[in-house]
C-alpha cells in the first residue's frame, strides 16, 4: 500500500492545501483526493512540482508499506 503523506509535509511548513494547491496550480478538490490517497495516479509534472514547493523530495510524500492481508506466502 502507498501511504501520502502531504498532511504532515504541509503541517511541518505551516502550509494550507488551499495555498499549496494554488502553488502548483490544480485544484484543491484534486489536491484533497491525493492527500486522502483516493488517487489512481500521480502525473510526474505535478509530483516534481509538490517537491518544489514543500522543498522535499518524492519519498518524503509517497511512502510503501506492506499490506499484511496481500503478503505473499
Amino acid at each position: 500500500m502507498i501511504t501520502v503523506n502531504l498532511d504532515v509535509l504541509l503541517a511541518e511548513r505551516k502550509m494550507t492545501s488551499k495555498t499549496l494547491a494554488q502553488r502548483i496550480g490544480i485544484t484543491p478538490a484534486n489536491l484533497s483526493i491525493l492527500k486522502t490517497g483516493k488517487a489512481r495516479g500521480i502525473r510526474f509534472e505535478t509530483l516534481a512540482k509538490l517537491c518544489h514547493e514543500l522543498n522535499c523530495q518524492p519519498g518524503d510524500i509517497l511512502e510503501y508499506q506492506e499490506d499484511d492481508s496481500n503478503a505473499l506466502q
